[in-house]
């Protein structure tokens, strides 16, 4: 049977958990990929700020599906040990709020270089990121960020069959295409080595954001090929529909649009629904009994 969890960066719907709370019930999402919360970042919370996070979270039959870290989001030429200690605390972080893994990144590439001149350092880096993680049964979920050094599907290959479990992928169709990489040929090379996706189409023409399935991602036919997987996957709604807080913290380029939304709410239900339509066309259901699960 295949399962399809739903998750969700709730803070595109919100910039506060109360909100973020009722933009998830809501839409039938019961999962979230904890980034922004009150108008701070997750890896600046203290520990009772998560902890607390955690239990408003659970009272509302939310649970965390993984902590959307900006861990490995700096430029290889910056200084590491400061980051990893913000690394380490964001361990701590992880377990308080209850969640097992941690999207993270493997550093920016300096503009115009060929990213196989710094694989060794980008290496180095995430073998002292695993190692920890390891230590405090956390796993680490690499994203195909654009500018990074796994921002193609060869070179998150290459960092997949490095780590060989040590870290596991979450692919990003977006991102992909925003680097000219072809969806459907990614999937193949990462199918084996990813644990969830992102759920956010784009076109190839431009970049521009759009609804799932109305972009050049192929989003319903890689969930097509990853539902024959014998385990459950999580799916998560990551918009960029809009413009919303703290996204200027998160890249250094606009996000160019080609559909238009009144507010954030509107954009997050309109990602929602159209990865539900998505599912239905595929012939999954959702579940009475385990809200935001999706069955075939």
């Amino acid at each position: 049977m295949a399962v399809f969890r739903l998750s969700a960066f709730a803070d595109e719907a919100d910039v506060s958990l109360e909100g973020q709370i009722a933009a998830l019930k809501k839409n039938g999402v019961y999962q979230v990929e904890l980034r922004g919360v009150d108008g701070k970042n997750v890896s600046l919370l203290s520990e009772e700020e998560a902890a607390d996070v955690c239990t408003r979270l659970s009272s509302e039959g939310i649970r965390v599906s993984s902590i959307g870290s900006p861990y490995g989001k700096i430029s290889i030429r910056d200084d590491f040990e400061e980051h990893f200690e913000l690394f380490k605390k964001g361990l701590k972080l992880t377990r308080l709020l209850g969640a097992d893994r941690i999207r993270m990144f493997s550093f920016f590439m300096p503009k115009g270089e060929d990213p196989a001149l710094y694989r060794d350092e980008v290496m180095r880096r995430l073998e002292k990121m695993a190692e920890a993680a390891r230590r405090e049964e956390i796993m680490l979920v690499h994203e195909n960020e654009k500018g990074i050094y796994g921002d193609t599907d060869d070179r998150c290959l290459d960092i997949l069959k490095e780590f060989s479990g040590r870290i596991l992928g979450v692919f990003d169709p977006a991102n992909f295409i925003q680097c000219g990489v072809h969806t459907p040929e990614a999937m193949e090379k990462l199918k084996d080595h990813i644990v969830y996706m992102h759920i956010k189409d784009a076109l190839l023409e431009d970049g521009s954001v759009v609804p799932a399935g109305y972009g050049d991602g192929h989003v319903k036919e890689l969930l097509e090929v990853v539902s024959k997987r014998a385990d459950s996957m999580t799916l998560t709604l990551e918009p960029h529909l809009k413009v919303f807080a703290g996204l200027s913290g998160l890249q250094d380029e606009e996000v160019k649009h080609r559909f238009v939304y009144s507010d954030n709410a509107e954009a997050f239900k309109a990602s929602a629904d159209a990865l539900k339509a998505i599912l239905k066309d595929l012939g999954f259901e959702e579940s009475k009994r385990s809200g935001g699960t999706w069955i075939k």
